[in-house]
């Protein structure tokens, strides 16, 4: 692709199981986005366990003319992964890629709407 346009894309970024069912909230998160926001690519990675890693996926995005990727921590809590892990993988990718821009969004357990709403569904009758 030669455009100008910049093209964006988001990742969801998870731990990983070898078991295939886990996998199964992450793609209905990422298909929620698809239809919500057409414009925007999305994809999932995982740090162990699963494929695609991270890197995979990046090389592919950046490879499709992706540059802008916005990577999302699906972790509710903030361990060694999300403080320290993963933000060293995004510092070597941001040198392997220059061309593309990163943003690290916090991990989605530090957003009060999501802990607001795990209130709710623990709240609400079974």
């Amino acid at each position: 692709m030669t455009s100008n346009t910049p093209r964006s894309a988001i990742v969801l970024f998870a731990h990983g199981s070898r078991d295939p069912l886990w996998h199964k909230p992450m793609e209905a998160v990422a298909e929620r986005i698809r239809l919500q926001s057409a414009d925007v690519e999305v994809a999932c990675a995982y740090l162990e366990l699963s494929q695609p890693d991270l890197p995979d996926t990046v090389a592919r995005l950046a490879a499709g003319g992706v540059n802008h990727i916005t990577i999302v921590p699906m972790f509710l809590g903030v361990g060694r992964h999300a403080r320290e892990d993963l933000p060293a993988l995004v510092l070597q990718l941001r040198t392997q890629y220059p061309a593309v821009q990163f943003h690290l969004q916090a991990a989605v357990g530090e957003d009060a709407r999501l802990l607001d709403m795990l209130a709710a569904i623990a709240l609400s009758p079974a």
